[in-house]
């Protein structure tokens, strides 16, 4: 199994389409230059050493040891013996509504990115658990099945946004029982529960009728209402304006707590509404910790062993072929013509 035990570093890997963007895009203008100041054909012949695709195998190369450093710096180590480890803890599957609504700003600094910091706090406190995670908007699906892998959770819930299900809507049922299948058929004396994130607001489904399947089967389900009655417009990314309806008005997205209580009853969790402040999570917290623990089984990868070395040893040997490439053409090299001096001396022997 293979990790990366500085795993942020992978963020630098964004700058390599930015770079590539801008090579091509002040190579065309560079072009274009060029054919201002005449014709094609003409210009090149008045540069004979210029050379049009050396300088791209030149920023290809620059750019594979760049990732390749990015990768060594992200530190990928392998894991070498596999154990089977048993931990006392319960299993949770998380729920995140991640409809267009969620983008509303009446909790800091959204609803969604409100969320996703209590989630990401939550995490951190878990040691033995379990923790799947689940999105949904107007379908359900599941983003992490159940893994004592935190870093990959968190990882996998920061790159949560509402562009990953088109389809809108607000199918709380559809997540539960989403939820309720991830856990696996097999019996598990350990714990269960589902933890919904959302602001409720018209839901599609019979989410009460999914709550109470989830309770006979053993599974609590917790509701953590996201937003304020009072509701909020809801803003559209990357331009400034608000959502509208049909007639043109501002369409203003209001939580409704009336739904999450009903849903949480039904499963028999608890209601919880979520603000600014730590408040929600610590009495969400103080239920969990109700919940009965039992040893839970995994595999854990032991004894990892640093992998950057060949990252790091190949992107300086690309560095060092880069450095001898030259932009130019090499006029001493195209004026010789080794085939031509030896057929002439053999023209001459015969």
């Amino acid at each position: 199994m293979l990790r990366f035990a500085n795993i942020e570093m992978l963020w630098l890997l964004l700058l390599v389409p930015v770079m590539a963007a801008a090579y091509i895009y002040f190579t065309r203008r560079k072009r274009e230059q060029l054919r201002e100041l005449g014709d094609e054909a003409l210009v090149r012949e008045l540069m004979p050493d210029a050379s049009h695709s050396r300088p791209t195998a030149k920023f290809i190369l620059l750019m594979v040891a760049l990732v390749l450093l990015i990768l060594a710096a992200a530190r990928p180590q392998a894991g070498q013996k596999s154990e089977t480890v048993k931990r006392s803890g319960i299993e949770v599957m998380i729920a995140l509504d991640i409809s267009n609504s969620m983008l509303a700003e009446d909790v800091a600094p959204n609803r969604l990115d409100r969320a996703k910091q209590m989630l990401s706090k939550m995490i951190d406190r878990m040691q033995d658990d379990k923790v799947g995670l689940v999105v949904f908007a107007g379908e359900a699906y599941t983003q992490l099945p159940i893994t004592c892998d935190y870093v990959s959770a968190k990882m996998f819930l920061n790159a949560i946004n509402p562009d990953m299900i088109p389809t809108q809507g607000t199918a709380i049922g559809a997540a539960i029982r989403t939820c309720v299948r991830s856990f696996g058929s097999e019996q598990s004396e350990a714990g269960r529960a589902v933890i919904l994130l959302t602001d409720a607001e018209n839901h599609e489904d019979d989410a009460v009728a999914a709550a109470k399947e989830a309770h006979e089967k053993g599974i609590q389900v917790f509701v953590v209402g996201i937003g304020k009655p009072e509701g909020a417009p809801v803003p559209i990314p990357g331009t400034g304006t608000f959502r509208k309806d049909r007639q043109g008005q501002v369409v203003v997205s209001r939580l409704n707590e009336q739904a999450g209580k009903e849903i949480a009853q039904a499963g028999n969790g608890m209601y919880v509404r979520c603000d600014n402040t730590n408040t929600a999570m610590r009495a969400l917290q103080k239920e969990l910790d109700k919940i009965a623990t039992a040893d839970i089984e995994t595999q854990l990868y032991t004894d990892y062993q640093e992998q950057y070395q060949s990252f790091l040893l190949t992107a300086l040997l690309l560095l060092v072929v880069e450095f001898f490439l030259l932009a130019r053409q090499n006029r001493t090299l195209i004026r010789m013509d080794i085939f031509k001096e030896r057929s002439s001396k053999q023209a001459r022997s015969i």
